[in-house]
Protein backbone atom coordinates (compact mmCIF):
# COMPACT_ATOMS: atom_id res chain seq x y z
CA UNK A 1 0.00 0.00 0.00
CA UNK A 2 1.64 3.16 -0.98
CA UNK A 3 1.92 6.66 1.05
CA UNK A 4 -0.30 8.40 -1.07
CA UNK A 5 -3.08 5.60 -0.58
CA UNK A 6 -2.78 5.38 3.31
CA UNK A 7 -2.30 9.53 3.68
CA UNK A 8 -5.84 9.45 1.51
CA UNK A 9 -7.74 6.43 3.10
CA UNK A 10 -7.04 8.05 6.97
CA UNK A 11 -7.71 11.77 5.61
CA UNK A 12 -10.92 10.63 4.69
CA UNK A 13 -11.97 9.38 8.34
CA UNK A 14 -10.86 12.68 9.97
CA UNK A 15 -12.75 16.17 9.38
CA UNK A 16 -10.66 18.88 10.46
CA UNK A 17 -7.01 17.59 9.97
CA UNK A 18 -4.87 18.17 7.49
CA UNK A 19 -2.63 15.39 6.72
CA UNK A 20 0.74 16.38 5.70
CA UNK A 21 1.95 12.59 4.67
CA UNK A 22 1.54 8.59 5.61
CA UNK A 23 4.97 6.55 6.19
CA UNK A 24 4.70 2.55 6.18
CA UNK A 25 7.41 1.31 7.81
CA UNK A 26 7.44 -2.34 8.03
CA UNK A 27 4.43 -3.13 10.82
CA UNK A 28 3.92 0.13 11.50
CA UNK A 29 1.91 3.28 10.07
CA UNK A 30 2.89 6.86 10.71
CA UNK A 31 0.72 9.30 9.97
CA UNK A 32 1.79 12.92 10.08
CA UNK A 33 -0.69 15.64 10.23
CA UNK A 34 -2.08 19.17 12.06
CA UNK A 35 -4.96 20.62 12.82
CA UNK A 36 -6.68 22.99 10.09
CA UNK A 37 -9.20 24.86 12.48
CA UNK A 38 -8.71 28.72 12.77
CA UNK A 39 -9.50 29.16 16.52
CA UNK A 40 -10.42 26.52 19.58
CA UNK A 41 -12.99 26.78 22.59
CA UNK A 42 -11.65 27.04 26.08
CA UNK A 43 -13.19 23.83 28.01
CA UNK A 44 -13.27 26.19 31.37
CA UNK A 45 -15.77 29.27 30.23
CA UNK A 46 -16.51 28.28 26.42
CA UNK A 47 -14.88 31.21 24.52
CA UNK A 48 -13.38 30.84 21.25
CA UNK A 49 -9.73 31.87 20.67
CA UNK A 50 -7.33 32.17 17.94
CA UNK A 51 -4.14 33.43 19.97
CA UNK A 52 -1.15 30.87 19.57
CA UNK A 53 0.73 30.14 23.36
CA UNK A 54 3.02 27.58 21.79
CA UNK A 55 2.56 24.59 19.35
CA UNK A 56 3.71 20.82 20.31
CA UNK A 57 3.37 17.05 18.64
CA UNK A 58 0.96 14.87 20.50
CA UNK A 59 1.52 10.91 19.45
CA UNK A 60 -1.89 8.98 19.23
CA UNK A 61 -2.26 5.24 18.39
CA UNK A 62 -4.85 4.88 16.44
CA UNK A 63 -7.02 1.78 14.97
CA UNK A 64 -5.24 -0.74 12.69
CA UNK A 65 -4.82 -0.72 8.85
CA UNK A 66 -4.35 -3.53 6.65
CA UNK A 67 -3.24 -5.66 9.79
CA UNK A 68 -0.62 -2.67 11.06
CA UNK A 69 -0.51 -0.82 13.51
CA UNK A 70 -0.81 3.52 13.24
CA UNK A 71 0.70 5.85 15.20
CA UNK A 72 -0.66 9.51 14.55
CA UNK A 73 1.85 12.13 15.10
CA UNK A 74 -0.49 15.31 15.06
CA UNK A 75 0.55 18.68 15.53
CA UNK A 76 -1.67 20.48 18.19
CA UNK A 77 -1.49 24.28 19.09
CA UNK A 78 -2.07 25.70 23.03
CA UNK A 79 -4.10 29.05 22.70
CA UNK A 80 -4.58 31.76 25.19
CA UNK A 81 -7.98 32.08 26.69
CA UNK A 82 -9.10 35.57 26.02
CA UNK A 83 -11.36 35.73 28.59
CA UNK A 84 -9.47 37.67 31.66
CA UNK A 85 -11.62 35.84 34.45
CA UNK A 86 -11.41 32.54 33.21
CA UNK A 87 -8.83 30.80 35.81
CA UNK A 88 -7.60 28.60 32.79
CA UNK A 89 -4.70 30.77 31.10
CA UNK A 90 -4.16 28.38 28.34
CA UNK A 91 -5.08 25.26 26.94
CA UNK A 92 -4.95 22.36 24.28
CA UNK A 93 -7.25 22.56 21.32
CA UNK A 94 -8.88 19.12 20.66
CA UNK A 95 -10.04 17.88 17.42
CA UNK A 96 -13.64 16.35 17.17
CA UNK A 97 -13.62 12.39 16.57
CA UNK A 98 -9.96 12.24 17.13
CA UNK A 99 -8.53 13.41 20.48
CA UNK A 100 -9.32 13.69 24.00
CA UNK A 101 -7.90 15.10 26.86
CA UNK A 102 -5.01 13.45 28.15
CA UNK A 103 -5.73 10.76 25.60
CA UNK A 104 -2.65 8.77 23.54
CA UNK A 105 -5.18 6.79 21.86
CA UNK A 106 -7.51 8.56 19.12
CA UNK A 107 -11.20 8.38 19.84
CA UNK A 108 -12.04 5.69 17.57
CA UNK A 109 -9.96 3.32 19.22
CA UNK A 110 -10.67 4.20 22.13
CA UNK A 111 -14.49 3.51 21.57
CA UNK A 112 -13.12 0.49 20.35
CA UNK A 113 -11.47 -0.48 23.76
CA UNK A 114 -14.16 0.66 25.72
CA UNK A 115 -16.59 -2.00 23.83
CA UNK A 116 -14.11 -4.81 24.15
CA UNK A 117 -13.49 -4.30 27.83
CA UNK A 118 -17.47 -4.18 28.61
CA UNK A 119 -17.98 -7.29 26.63
CA UNK A 120 -14.86 -9.31 27.37
CA UNK A 121 -13.43 -7.78 30.76
CA UNK A 122 -9.83 -7.65 31.51
CA UNK A 123 -7.95 -10.94 30.67
CA UNK A 124 -9.72 -12.21 27.70
CA UNK A 125 -10.30 -8.33 26.11
CA UNK A 126 -6.30 -8.70 26.68
CA UNK A 127 -5.78 -11.27 24.68
CA UNK A 128 -8.38 -10.42 21.93
CA UNK A 129 -6.66 -7.31 21.61
CA UNK A 130 -3.86 -8.79 19.99
CA UNK A 131 -6.37 -9.39 17.21
CA UNK A 132 -6.72 -6.21 16.59
CA UNK A 133 -3.07 -5.19 16.48
CA UNK A 134 -3.38 -2.59 19.51
CA UNK A 135 -1.86 -4.25 22.73
CA UNK A 136 -3.58 -3.09 26.21
CA UNK A 137 -3.53 -4.48 29.59
CA UNK A 138 -6.33 -6.17 31.58
CA UNK A 139 -5.93 -3.73 34.33
CA UNK A 140 -6.26 -0.92 31.44
CA UNK A 141 -9.57 -2.29 29.97
CA UNK A 142 -11.38 -2.69 33.83
CA UNK A 143 -10.01 1.30 34.21
CA UNK A 144 -11.60 1.88 30.99
CA UNK A 145 -14.67 0.12 32.28
CA UNK A 146 -14.78 1.90 35.44
CA UNK A 147 -14.28 5.92 33.75
CA UNK A 148 -17.59 4.99 31.67
CA UNK A 149 -20.52 7.25 32.42
CA UNK A 150 -23.18 6.02 34.48
CA UNK A 151 -25.93 5.18 32.44
CA UNK A 152 -29.08 7.52 32.50
CA UNK A 153 -31.88 6.41 34.74
CA UNK A 154 -35.54 5.25 33.94
CA UNK A 155 -38.64 4.41 35.59
CA UNK A 156 -40.15 1.92 34.35
CA UNK A 157 -43.36 1.27 34.12
CA UNK A 158 -43.57 -2.22 34.66
CA UNK A 159 -40.75 -3.12 37.34
CA UNK A 160 -39.26 -6.84 37.75
CA UNK A 161 -37.23 -7.54 41.04
CA UNK A 162 -35.09 -10.62 41.99
CA UNK A 163 -32.21 -11.13 44.29
CA UNK A 164 -28.95 -12.60 42.89
CA UNK A 165 -25.84 -14.04 44.41
CA UNK A 166 -23.06 -11.71 44.61
CA UNK A 167 -21.01 -14.60 47.07
CA UNK A 168 -23.66 -17.08 47.15
CA UNK A 169 -24.81 -18.44 50.48
CA UNK A 170 -23.27 -15.29 51.80
CA UNK A 171 -23.73 -11.73 49.89
CA UNK A 172 -26.76 -11.22 47.85
CA UNK A 173 -27.58 -8.07 45.70
CA UNK A 174 -30.89 -6.73 44.18
CA UNK A 175 -31.40 -6.74 40.34
CA UNK A 176 -34.04 -4.17 39.11
CA UNK A 177 -35.13 -4.79 35.29
CA UNK A 178 -37.77 -2.70 32.58
CA UNK A 179 -40.30 -5.43 31.95
CA UNK A 180 -41.29 -4.27 28.80
CA UNK A 181 -38.08 -3.41 27.19
CA UNK A 182 -36.55 -6.46 28.89
CA UNK A 183 -33.53 -4.48 29.66
CA UNK A 184 -31.72 -3.85 33.37
CA UNK A 185 -32.35 -0.46 35.12
CA UNK A 186 -29.91 -0.98 37.94
CA UNK A 187 -28.39 -3.30 40.36
CA UNK A 188 -28.34 -2.76 43.73
CA UNK A 189 -25.46 -3.88 46.48
CA UNK A 190 -27.98 -5.98 49.07
CA UNK A 191 -31.62 -7.01 49.27
CA UNK A 192 -33.08 -5.56 52.26
CA UNK A 193 -36.07 -3.85 52.33
CA UNK A 194 -34.79 -0.60 52.95
CA UNK A 195 -32.42 -0.32 49.78
CA UNK A 196 -35.23 -1.75 47.47
CA UNK A 197 -37.61 0.74 49.26
CA UNK A 198 -35.37 3.70 48.94
CA UNK A 199 -35.25 2.79 44.94
CA UNK A 200 -38.60 3.04 44.82
CA UNK A 201 -38.24 6.25 46.76
CA UNK A 202 -36.39 8.09 44.48
CA UNK A 203 -38.19 6.86 41.42
CA UNK A 204 -41.83 7.75 41.49
CA UNK A 205 -44.05 6.20 38.51
CA UNK A 206 -43.76 2.14 38.99
CA UNK A 207 -47.03 0.79 37.99
CA UNK A 208 -46.58 -2.90 38.72
CA UNK A 209 -43.82 -5.06 40.43
CA UNK A 210 -43.43 -8.47 39.37
CA UNK A 211 -41.09 -10.44 41.69
CA UNK A 212 -41.13 -13.55 43.59
CA UNK A 213 -42.65 -15.10 47.27
CA UNK A 214 -39.73 -13.13 48.79
CA UNK A 215 -41.27 -11.32 51.82
CA UNK A 216 -38.92 -8.38 51.49
CA UNK A 217 -39.72 -7.53 48.20
CA UNK A 218 -43.24 -7.14 49.08
CA UNK A 219 -42.76 -4.94 52.20
CA UNK A 220 -40.32 -3.16 50.38
CA UNK A 221 -43.03 -2.44 47.57
CA UNK A 222 -45.80 -1.34 50.12
CA UNK A 223 -43.42 1.24 51.10
CA UNK A 224 -41.96 2.91 48.19
CA UNK A 225 -44.82 2.35 45.46
CA UNK A 226 -47.77 1.79 47.63
CA UNK A 227 -49.62 2.21 44.42
CA UNK A 228 -47.89 -0.47 42.41
CA UNK A 229 -49.91 -3.38 41.96
CA UNK A 230 -47.66 -6.47 42.91
CA UNK A 231 -47.56 -9.54 40.66
CA UNK A 232 -46.05 -12.93 41.76
CA UNK A 233 -44.76 -15.12 39.40
CA UNK A 234 -46.04 -17.91 37.85
CA UNK A 235 -43.12 -19.93 38.15
CA UNK A 236 -42.16 -19.27 41.20
CA UNK A 237 -45.76 -20.30 42.51
CA UNK A 238 -45.91 -23.59 40.45
CA UNK A 239 -42.86 -24.20 41.46
CA UNK A 240 -44.10 -24.02 45.58
CA UNK A 241 -46.96 -26.28 44.11
CA UNK A 242 -44.24 -28.65 43.09
CA UNK A 243 -42.62 -28.91 46.64
CA UNK A 244 -46.10 -29.44 48.08
CA UNK A 245 -46.80 -32.42 45.66
CA UNK A 246 -43.61 -33.99 46.35
CA UNK A 247 -43.98 -33.84 50.21
CA UNK A 248 -47.84 -35.64 49.58
CA UNK A 249 -45.81 -38.19 47.80
CA UNK A 250 -42.91 -39.08 49.85
CA UNK A 251 -46.18 -39.79 52.50
CA UNK A 252 -47.40 -42.32 50.22
CA UNK A 253 -44.27 -43.59 48.89
CA UNK A 254 -44.97 -47.21 50.17
CA UNK A 255 -47.47 -47.30 47.66
CA UNK A 256 -45.57 -46.28 44.67
CA UNK A 257 -43.96 -50.11 44.33
CA UNK A 258 -46.17 -52.86 42.55
CA UNK A 259 -47.36 -55.56 44.67
CA UNK A 260 -45.19 -58.73 44.14
CA UNK A 261 -47.40 -61.53 42.09
CA UNK A 262 -46.85 -64.70 44.11
CA UNK A 263 -47.74 -67.28 41.22
CA UNK A 264 -45.12 -68.28 38.71
CA UNK A 265 -45.61 -67.03 35.44
CA UNK A 266 -46.70 -69.66 32.12
CA UNK A 267 -43.59 -69.53 31.11
CA UNK A 268 -41.54 -70.09 34.74
CA UNK A 269 -44.17 -73.03 35.34
CA UNK A 270 -43.31 -74.76 32.19
CA UNK A 271 -39.84 -74.32 33.29
CA UNK A 272 -40.34 -76.11 36.22
CA UNK A 273 -41.49 -79.01 34.25
CA UNK A 274 -38.96 -79.26 31.45
CA UNK A 275 -36.02 -79.00 33.62
CA UNK A 276 -37.00 -82.19 35.77
CA UNK A 277 -34.78 -84.94 35.60
CA UNK A 278 -35.31 -87.36 32.74
CA UNK A 279 -34.54 -91.47 33.10
CA UNK A 280 -31.47 -91.93 31.46
CA UNK A 281 -31.75 -93.18 27.76
CA UNK A 282 -30.31 -96.62 26.26
CA UNK A 283 -26.94 -97.24 24.61
CA UNK A 284 -26.30 -95.07 21.53
CA UNK A 285 -26.68 -97.24 18.18
CA UNK A 286 -25.71 -94.98 15.53
CA UNK A 287 -22.26 -92.71 15.27
CA UNK A 288 -18.95 -92.27 14.58
CA UNK A 289 -17.80 -93.85 18.32
CA UNK A 290 -20.46 -96.31 18.32
CA UNK A 291 -19.49 -97.47 15.39
CA UNK A 292 -15.65 -97.86 16.19
CA UNK A 293 -16.25 -99.34 19.66
CA UNK A 294 -18.58 -102.02 17.58
CA UNK A 295 -15.79 -102.63 15.45
CA UNK A 296 -13.00 -103.18 17.66
CA UNK A 297 -15.32 -105.28 20.16
CA UNK A 298 -15.48 -107.96 17.03
CA UNK A 299 -12.07 -107.46 16.32
CA UNK A 300 -10.96 -108.79 19.56
CA UNK A 301 -13.59 -111.34 20.07
CA UNK A 302 -12.50 -113.15 16.89
CA UNK A 303 -9.03 -113.42 17.79
CA UNK A 304 -9.62 -114.33 21.47
CA UNK A 305 -11.75 -117.18 19.95
CA UNK A 306 -8.55 -117.82 17.76
CA UNK A 307 -6.46 -118.58 21.23
CA UNK A 308 -4.67 -115.20 20.84
CA UNK A 309 -3.44 -113.61 23.84
CA UNK A 310 -4.51 -110.20 25.09
CA UNK A 311 -0.74 -108.47 24.61
CA UNK A 312 -0.79 -109.72 21.51
CA UNK A 313 -3.97 -108.70 20.49
CA UNK A 314 -2.93 -105.57 21.21
CA UNK A 315 -0.14 -105.26 19.17
CA UNK A 316 -1.84 -106.64 16.04
CA UNK A 317 -4.97 -104.10 16.45
CA UNK A 318 -2.58 -100.63 18.17
CA UNK A 319 -4.83 -100.83 21.21
CA UNK A 320 -3.64 -100.35 24.59
CA UNK A 321 -3.94 -103.35 26.92
CA UNK A 322 -6.37 -101.95 29.28
CA UNK A 323 -8.55 -100.77 25.93
CA UNK A 324 -8.10 -104.33 25.34
CA UNK A 325 -9.40 -105.86 28.38
CA UNK A 326 -12.48 -103.77 28.61
CA UNK A 327 -13.41 -105.12 25.37
CA UNK A 328 -12.43 -108.36 25.88
CA UNK A 329 -14.72 -108.55 29.45
CA UNK A 330 -17.60 -107.08 27.60
CA UNK A 331 -19.85 -109.40 26.14
CA UNK A 332 -21.49 -107.51 23.75
CA UNK A 333 -20.51 -103.84 22.38
CA UNK A 334 -23.37 -102.07 24.37
CA UNK A 335 -22.38 -102.30 27.85
CA UNK A 336 -19.54 -100.36 26.19
CA UNK A 337 -21.74 -98.18 25.09
CA UNK A 338 -23.26 -96.13 28.56
CA UNK A 339 -21.46 -93.93 30.61
CA UNK A 340 -19.39 -90.74 29.40
CA UNK A 341 -21.51 -91.11 26.02
CA UNK A 342 -25.13 -90.95 27.73
CA UNK A 343 -27.12 -89.13 30.04
CA UNK A 344 -24.39 -89.30 33.06
CA UNK A 345 -25.38 -88.58 36.98
CA UNK A 346 -24.39 -84.94 38.08
CA UNK A 347 -23.58 -84.29 41.93
CA UNK A 348 -26.15 -81.52 41.43
CA UNK A 349 -28.85 -83.69 40.35
CA UNK A 350 -30.37 -84.17 44.13
CA UNK A 351 -30.17 -80.66 44.35
CA UNK A 352 -31.49 -79.00 40.78
CA UNK A 353 -35.42 -78.96 42.48
CA UNK A 354 -34.26 -76.56 44.97
CA UNK A 355 -32.58 -74.82 41.97
CA UNK A 356 -35.68 -74.55 39.70
CA UNK A 357 -38.21 -73.54 41.96
CA UNK A 358 -35.40 -71.09 43.14
CA UNK A 359 -35.15 -69.56 39.29
CA UNK A 360 -39.00 -69.66 39.28
CA UNK A 361 -38.77 -67.16 42.19
CA UNK A 362 -36.67 -64.57 40.20
CA UNK A 363 -33.37 -65.77 42.38
CA UNK A 364 -30.90 -65.90 39.42
CA UNK A 365 -27.54 -65.14 41.01
CA UNK A 366 -25.30 -67.94 41.09
CA UNK A 367 -22.95 -67.15 44.15
CA UNK A 368 -26.36 -67.10 46.25
CA UNK A 369 -27.68 -69.90 44.99
CA UNK A 370 -24.47 -71.85 45.37
CA UNK A 371 -24.28 -70.63 49.14
CA UNK A 372 -27.87 -71.35 49.54
CA UNK A 373 -27.27 -75.59 48.03
CA UNK A 374 -24.55 -75.56 50.56
CA UNK A 375 -26.56 -75.21 53.77
CA UNK A 376 -28.54 -78.28 52.00
CA UNK A 377 -25.35 -80.25 52.18
CA UNK A 378 -23.86 -79.66 48.62
CA UNK A 379 -20.27 -80.66 48.72
CA UNK A 380 -19.38 -79.81 45.16
CA UNK A 381 -17.96 -76.64 43.34
CA UNK A 382 -19.26 -73.58 42.43
CA UNK A 383 -18.43 -73.77 39.10
CA UNK A 384 -20.90 -76.63 38.81
CA UNK A 385 -23.48 -74.42 39.92
CA UNK A 386 -22.20 -71.24 37.51
CA UNK A 387 -22.61 -73.82 34.76
CA UNK A 388 -26.12 -75.07 35.17
CA UNK A 389 -27.45 -71.36 35.97
CA UNK A 390 -26.18 -70.21 32.80
CA UNK A 391 -27.82 -72.84 31.30
CA UNK A 392 -30.99 -71.79 33.05
CA UNK A 393 -30.78 -68.60 31.39
CA UNK A 394 -30.11 -69.54 28.12
CA UNK A 395 -33.14 -71.38 28.49
CA UNK A 396 -35.37 -69.74 30.07
CA UNK A 397 -34.06 -65.74 30.43
CA UNK A 398 -36.18 -64.02 32.80
CA UNK A 399 -37.89 -60.21 31.97
CA UNK A 400 -35.92 -58.26 34.26
CA UNK A 401 -38.45 -57.03 37.06
CA UNK A 402 -39.47 -53.51 36.59
CA UNK A 403 -37.81 -50.73 38.70
CA UNK A 404 -40.33 -48.91 41.05
CA UNK A 405 -40.53 -45.22 40.26
CA UNK A 406 -38.47 -42.85 42.85
CA UNK A 407 -40.09 -40.02 44.35
CA UNK A 408 -39.09 -37.48 41.91
CA UNK A 409 -40.44 -39.37 38.90
CA UNK A 410 -44.16 -39.47 40.29
CA UNK A 411 -43.65 -35.58 41.15
CA UNK A 412 -42.43 -35.04 38.01
CA UNK A 413 -45.66 -37.48 35.84
CA UNK A 414 -48.05 -35.87 38.41
CA UNK A 415 -46.82 -31.85 37.99
CA UNK A 416 -46.07 -32.28 34.05
CA UNK A 417 -48.40 -31.74 31.23
CA UNK A 418 -49.91 -34.81 30.01
CA UNK A 419 -48.68 -34.32 26.44
CA UNK A 420 -44.81 -34.76 27.65
CA UNK A 421 -45.32 -38.13 29.72
CA UNK A 422 -44.60 -41.31 27.89
CA UNK A 423 -47.29 -43.86 26.97
CA UNK A 424 -45.14 -46.38 29.68
CA UNK A 425 -45.52 -43.44 32.23
CA UNK A 426 -49.02 -42.27 31.36
CA UNK A 427 -49.95 -46.51 32.33
CA UNK A 428 -47.89 -46.47 35.65
CA UNK A 429 -49.07 -43.24 36.94
CA UNK A 430 -52.29 -44.49 36.14
CA UNK A 431 -51.82 -47.56 38.27
CA UNK A 432 -50.15 -45.50 41.29
CA UNK A 433 -53.02 -43.31 41.48
CA UNK A 434 -55.41 -46.42 41.09
CA UNK A 435 -53.58 -47.73 44.25
CA UNK A 436 -52.98 -44.32 46.63
CA UNK A 437 -56.58 -42.47 46.61
CA UNK A 438 -54.40 -39.54 48.19
CA UNK A 439 -52.53 -38.78 45.23
CA UNK A 440 -54.97 -38.87 43.03
CA UNK A 441 -56.87 -36.62 44.92
CA UNK A 442 -53.48 -34.38 44.40
CA UNK A 443 -53.76 -35.33 40.77
CA UNK A 444 -56.92 -33.74 40.46
CA UNK A 445 -56.41 -30.59 42.40
CA UNK A 446 -52.91 -29.85 40.34
CA UNK A 447 -55.09 -30.24 37.20
CA UNK A 448 -57.33 -27.90 38.05
CA UNK A 449 -55.05 -25.22 39.56
CA UNK A 450 -52.69 -25.75 36.14
CA UNK A 451 -55.88 -25.02 33.95
CA UNK A 452 -56.61 -22.17 36.55
CA UNK A 453 -53.06 -20.56 35.78
CA UNK A 454 -52.78 -21.17 31.66
CA UNK A 455 -56.25 -19.92 31.03
CA UNK A 456 -55.50 -16.65 33.96
CA UNK A 457 -58.49 -17.66 35.75
CA UNK A 458 -57.19 -15.97 38.96
CA UNK A 459 -60.80 -14.75 40.17
CA UNK A 460 -61.54 -18.85 40.44
CA UNK A 461 -58.39 -19.02 43.03
CA UNK A 462 -60.54 -18.96 45.78
CA UNK A 463 -62.36 -21.77 44.43
CA UNK A 464 -59.90 -23.59 44.35
CA UNK A 465 -58.01 -23.36 47.51
CA UNK A 466 -61.40 -24.31 48.87
CA UNK A 467 -61.84 -27.45 47.43
CA UNK A 468 -58.06 -28.13 48.34
CA UNK A 469 -58.94 -27.42 52.24
CA UNK A 470 -61.84 -29.86 52.17
CA UNK A 471 -59.46 -32.90 51.26
CA UNK A 472 -57.05 -34.35 53.72
CA UNK A 473 -54.14 -33.19 52.15
CA UNK A 474 -51.50 -31.52 54.93
CA UNK A 475 -49.00 -30.64 52.42
CA UNK A 476 -51.50 -28.63 49.85
CA UNK A 477 -52.99 -26.92 52.92
CA UNK A 478 -49.54 -25.58 53.60
CA UNK A 479 -49.28 -24.52 50.41
CA UNK A 480 -52.56 -22.89 50.42
CA UNK A 481 -51.59 -20.74 53.58
CA UNK A 482 -49.09 -19.47 51.81
CA UNK A 483 -51.26 -18.28 49.03
CA UNK A 484 -53.23 -16.82 51.57
CA UNK A 485 -50.33 -14.72 53.11
CA UNK A 486 -49.88 -12.85 49.33
CA UNK A 487 -52.81 -13.81 47.53
CA UNK A 488 -53.61 -9.96 45.97
CA UNK A 489 -50.15 -10.63 44.34
CA UNK A 490 -50.70 -14.18 43.55
CA UNK A 491 -54.29 -13.71 42.16
CA UNK A 492 -52.70 -10.43 39.71
CA UNK A 493 -49.55 -13.22 38.78
CA UNK A 494 -52.53 -16.07 37.96
CA UNK A 495 -54.06 -13.01 35.93
CA UNK A 496 -52.17 -10.45 34.60
CA UNK A 497 -49.88 -11.32 31.37
CA UNK A 498 -46.12 -9.82 33.39
CA UNK A 499 -43.98 -12.37 34.65
CA UNK A 500 -40.17 -12.38 36.00
CA UNK A 501 -39.09 -14.54 33.18
CA UNK A 502 -36.96 -11.70 31.87
CA UNK A 503 -35.41 -11.00 35.11
CA UNK A 504 -34.40 -14.81 35.66
CA UNK A 505 -32.91 -14.53 32.26
CA UNK A 506 -30.46 -11.30 33.35
CA UNK A 507 -29.77 -13.24 36.40
CA UNK A 508 -28.13 -16.15 34.58
CA UNK A 509 -26.58 -13.52 32.78
CA UNK A 510 -24.56 -12.21 35.69
CA UNK A 511 -23.67 -15.18 36.26
CA UNK A 512 -21.93 -15.91 33.23
CA UNK A 513 -19.97 -12.85 33.79
CA UNK A 514 -19.13 -13.36 37.25
CA UNK A 515 -17.51 -16.63 35.85
CA UNK A 516 -16.28 -14.44 33.04
CA UNK A 517 -14.29 -12.59 35.94
CA UNK A 518 -13.40 -15.61 38.02
CA UNK A 519 -15.70 -14.13 40.62
CA UNK A 520 -13.33 -11.71 41.95
CA UNK A 521 -15.07 -8.64 40.14
CA UNK A 522 -16.27 -5.82 42.70
CA UNK A 523 -19.54 -4.52 42.61
CA UNK A 524 -19.22 -1.81 41.13
CA UNK A 525 -17.11 -3.36 37.82
CA UNK A 526 -19.63 -5.87 37.59
CA UNK A 527 -22.87 -3.10 38.09
CA UNK A 528 -21.11 -1.24 34.92
CA UNK A 529 -20.96 -4.98 32.78
CA UNK A 530 -24.68 -5.62 33.36
CA UNK A 531 -26.12 -2.38 32.22
CA UNK A 532 -23.51 -1.29 29.61
CA UNK A 533 -23.65 -4.76 27.69
CA UNK A 534 -27.31 -5.07 28.25
CA UNK A 535 -27.97 -1.35 26.66
CA UNK A 536 -24.83 -1.82 23.71
CA UNK A 537 -23.50 1.43 25.15
CA UNK A 538 -19.86 1.80 24.92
Amino acid sequence: MGDVLLRDLWFHQVEGVEVENAVSEGELVTVRARTGAVQAACPACGTLSSRVHSRYVRRLADSAVGGRRVLIELQVRRLRCRERACRQATFAEQVDGLTFRHGRRSTGLQKVLERLAVMLAGRAGARFSEVLTTQVSKSTLLRLIRRLPEPEPTTPRVLGVDEFALRKGHNYGTILIDIETRQPIDLLPDRTTTTVAQWLTDHPGVEVICRDRSTAFAEAGRIGAPEAVHVADRWHIWSNLAEAVEKTVVQHRALLREPQDSAATPIRAAMTVELEPHAAPGPRTAGRLSDRIREQHAAVHALLRKGVGLRAIGRDLGLARNTVRRLAHAASPDELLVGQWTGRTSILDPYKPHLHQRWAQGCTVARRLFEELRERGYTGGESVVKKYVHQLREAFPLDPPRKAPSVRDVTGWLTRHPDRLTDDQVQRLKEILARCPALDRTAHHVRAFAELMNNRQGHDLDQWMTSVKADDLPALHTFVTGLGQDLDAVVAGLSLRYSSGAVEGHNNKIKMLKRQMFGRANFDLLRKRVLLSARGRS
